[in-house]
């Protein structure tokens, strides 16, 4: 029966993780080299992610700078930040692209909180349906004469203390990302 909660308890925990990975992603004014993290360069024929091809640096708040082990793939990088949902302009200097994150207006930011707590629901979803899996996997086990009445009461509360834990986990994730979304 551990086995089977362990085994509830890691997929509930990839789903945090694939979720904090999501929130890294969103920008909130501040250069976070994480918005880099789904764009893929054209590195001679093949779509290679764009950490693997320079160096990311954040030499201000709001700068993030990038800087190619080979300069030839300077265009192939600006065309691939051009062509994401980034909304930034880079800028070029023939050995080094700047990504400059302009201050957020009220209104953006009130669309990324959305966007935030959109994410965060899913991610609640996801938890729960993980909860309902582990509880069907423990009414099959109890239906086939594996684990007792008694233990089957205390698996299922265990299972609701970690949809518990996780989804406070989530909403605080949600909190935090939204505060930092709206400090200006």
């Amino acid at each position: 029966m551990k086995q089977v909660l362990n085994k509830y308890e890691d997929k509930m925990k990839k789903s945090i993780q694939l979720f904090n990975e999501e929130l890294g992603t969103i920008r909130a004014g501040r250069a976070n080299p994480h918005v880099l993290d789904r764009l893929t360069v054209d590195y001679y024929g093949v779509a290679t992610p764009l950490q693997q091809v320079g160096n990311i640096s954040i030499p201000e708040a709001r700068i993030l700078q990038i800087q190619p082990w080979d300069s030839s793939l300077l265009k192939a990088i600006e065309k691939a930040i051009n062509e994401s949902d980034l909304g930034i302009n880079p800028s070029n200097d023939g050995k080094i692209i700047r990504l400059v994150f302009p201050e957020l207006t009220e209104e953006r930011r009130k669309d990324l909180t959305k966007d935030v707590k959109k994410k965060g629901e899913n991610a609640k979803v996801a938890i729960r349906n993980v909860r309902r899996e582990a509880l069907e996997a423990l009414k099959k086990m109890q239906k086939g004469n594996e684990i007792s009445e008694d233990e089957l009461d205390v698996a299922e509360k265990e299972v609701q203390k970690m949809t518990d834990k996780f989804v406070d986990e989530i909403d605080k994730s949600v909190e935090n990302k939204s505060k930092e979304i709206l400090s200006v």
